[in-house]
């Protein structure tokens, strides 16, 4: 499965009071940058991760309901990457979304 060009449209949408934003396919999602800084992700069922590696941001995604990305390969335990998933509060929420991008993108510059 490979993300829509509805969710690619509605992610830029999203988070595009941010800044300029752009995309690039990778491996049936999408990465998402803004001014050439990966930011987030969009997973292939269309779910919106934010990368995140400060701890008080970590901390801020899970108490907001975020979940972080983990993958597994057969025959090998499963893989956690630096992302969590956008709050439920902030998929409806263009400000938020932006809000959390935009603490987000402090930790990663």
């Amino acid at each position: 499965m490979s993300v829509s060009d509805a969710d690619i449209a509605g992610s830029v949408e999203l988070f595009g009071p941010i800044g300029d934003i752009t995309t690039r396919k990778m491996m049936g999602g999408l990465c998402l940058y803004a001014d050439g800084t990966i930011f987030a992700i969009l997973h292939s069922d269309g779910t919106p991760y934010l990368k995140a590696q400060g701890a008080d941001m970590i901390a801020k995604l899970e108490e907001m309901g975020g979940t972080r990305w983990t993958y597994s390969r057969e025959g090998k335990p499963p893989t956690s990457m630096p992302y969590w998933s956008l709050p439920d509060a902030a998929l409806d929420d263009a400000e938020l979304a932006c809000d959390l991008a935009r603490e987000t993108l402090k930790d990663l510059r």
